[in-house]
Formats: C-alpha cells, structure tokens, sequence
C-alpha cells in the first residue's frame, strides 16, 4: 500500500574519528537493510549554508523527520529553524544527562508566556536525537523503530529488491538525499575537500528569547540583526569571533547557542548559562574570576583587541543590567581591564 515513510536524517560528524564513523555506517546500514524508512546522509548540520545540497533537501522534506547528529537536540533544532526547517518537537526517549539537572523541570515551550517563540510552524514533528549519547548503533535503532511506528505512516517498500547484503553503489546512490525533483544529490563526506568548512556562529532559541535586545546591544561586531516582524535574528553570522560566546552569557533568558561550544549550556544543553564561573587568568594571566557578565566582557574585549579596536569592558552593551547599580569602587576585574588598555595589547 502506498504512503510516505518517516524520513531518518543523519548528519555526519565534523571529525574523521573511526568511531564515530563506523556509528553512523552502522546505523545508516541497518536502518537501509530494513527497509522501513527513508534514510539519508548530509554533512554536518551546523557547517551547511543555506543553499547546500543537504539544506535544500532537509527544506523539501514535507513530513515527520527523525534528525541524527552530533549537537545536543536544542541546538540541533534552532539551527534548522534559522534555514527554515520547522515543525513541532518530536518526543524522543534518547536524552542526555547534561539535559536534566537533577530536581529541575524542564519548562514547556507552551508554557513560557514571555517567549516569541518560532513563526509559521507546521504540523509535523521534527525528532532531534544527539549521536553522542550512545557508542553502539542498537539504542538508536530502536528509537526510530518507536517513532516510526508511533508515527503510524503507510509505507512502500522501495528496497524489497534487495535480496542480501547491498553493494557499493547501492548504498551510495539510497543514502543520498533525493530532492523534490528526484534529481540525485551527491553529498560530500567529511573527509572530501569539498564538505563545508566548519562555522562558528550563534543560534537563537525562539522558545526562550523575549526579544529584549540585549544581544544587538552588547555585540559589537554586527551579527545581530532585527527581520520584517521586529524579531532578533542572526544576520551576518560570519561576522562572529570564532571560540568567542560571550552575547550567550549576556542573554538573560538563555537563548542564544553556540553548539559547538565546549560547555553544555552554552552548546544547547538545558541549563542556565548566567551562573558559570571561570577562570580569568585561562583569558588574560590576572583576575580572581568573574560572573557571566564580566567573562563576556572579558571575551568580547578580547576579540576587540585582535580586530585592532580599544577594549569597552563593561561600559558598553550592558545598560539594562547596569543603569540601576550605584557606582562603585573598582574591582579586580576593572583593575585588570585598565591595565590591558594601558599595554595596548
């Protein structure tokens, strides 16, 4: 009986690590042999542009879509709502430890009334599992067996012709993603010269932004941007300083995610970011350490320095937090700001 299968995405990783190739060999061997859904490979979600072969067939998928990569699954979900890649959030039973802090409830998206939450969302469930979660392909399996039969769809079962272990060519030419127009997409492997470079740049979690603007506000490098509809979005995101997060810390509702930071919260794991602490001596060889605020002063003066700029420190970018503090004596951190300016560095 005809019908559309679920359509299982994997996305592959940004290293050449043979575990981590193997993993997703493995599953995407499985999942094909099985016949039971449609399965495609593209390169690594966050490095692909807009008009990448992979983009443009995640952008034709019309139903539920089950997304297999190596990002915490919030940050995995706002980088395709920024190209436009939208539907309601699939429930998954694969979850992470860095997702639940132990006595914290996780707030539904429904339930945060200050959030602008996403535009023009369609009804179909977009299933967002993290592939470091698990080293053996089995728990993945099985998941997507779940969804798919939660899922309840017809299918038709395009590999029945299979009759044993598929070749090369075989494999090559199903695990590449088909297009609306059924014109076959080669897509390259992390390994090719012509895979996407790897990017760094913010994504914004719309089920948690309040749209306040203190992002535009602190950062002084030009990626923020406001739309047609007076939203905060990421405008010119090559404009970003690679390694540097600091607009996340600054966010007071926590909604902006570098997924390819090293630190949970920051990469899209459920969490607060305000409360982090570090050490400024990692940054600059002084300090006693700061709150979010200072470290994000310290990192965007940082990259202030290396584009040639003078450092700002807390004096720009930060009025809401600051207009209803009374001035106080310098601290440490100040102390240490007013001796950078004086080396000039």
């Amino acid at each position: 009986m005809a019908g559309k299968k679920l359509t299982v995405v994997l996305s592959q990783g940004q290293s050449k690590n043979p575990k981590h190739r193997k993993l997703e060999e493995e599953i995407a061997m499985q999942l094909l042999l099985a016949g039971d859904v449609e399965v495609s490979l593209i390169p690594h979600l966050y490095d692909m542009s807009g008009d990448h072969t992979g983009m443009l067939f995640l952008k034709s998928i019309p139903g539920d879509v089950v997304l297999l990569s190596w990002l915490y699954p919030r940050g995995a979900r706002w980088v395709l709502d920024r190209q436009n890649v939208r539907g309601q959030e699939g429930f998954t039973l694969i979850t992470s430890d860095d997702d639940f802090d132990e006595g914290e409830e996780e707030i539904p998206e429904d339930q945060n009334p200050d959030a602008i939450g996403a535009v023009n969302v369609p009804d179909r469930r977009i299933y967002c599992i993290d592939l470091r979660i698990h080293a053996d392909a089995e728990p993945y399996l099985e998941e997507i067996k779940r969804i798919a039969a939660e899922d309840a769809t017809e299918t038709v079962d395009l590999l029945s012709w299979i009759t044993g272990e598929p070749n090369a060519d075989q494999l090559k030419r199903y695990l590449a993603p088909q297009p609306v127009d059924d014109e076959p997409v080669i897509i390259p492997s992390p390994q090719d010269e012509s895979a996407p470079k790897r990017r760094w740049y913010p994504v914004i979690d719309y089920s948690r932004c309040t749209n306040c603007m203190e992002c535009i506000d602190f950062c002084l490098f030009g990626v923020y941007g406001v739309d047609s509809i007076d939203r905060i979005l990421v405008e010119a995101q090559d404009n970003c300083k690679k390694g540097c997060p600091a607009c996340s810390r600054v966010c007071p509702a926590n909604a902006i995610i570098f997924p390819q930071h090293k630190t949970p919260a920051i990469a899209g794991a459920n969490g607060e970011v305000a409360g982090l602490k570090i050490d400024l001596t990692k940054l600059f060889g002084g300090g006693e350490g700061g709150d979010a605020l200072e470290t994000a002063a310290a990192e965007r003066d940082a990259e202030l320095l290396k584009d040639g700029r003078e450092a700002v420190g807390m004096t720009v970018g930060l009025p809401k937090r600051q207009a209803d503090k009374p001035a106080l004596e310098k601290d440490e951190l100040d102390n240490l700001m007013d001796d950078l300016d004086a080396l000039e560095v």
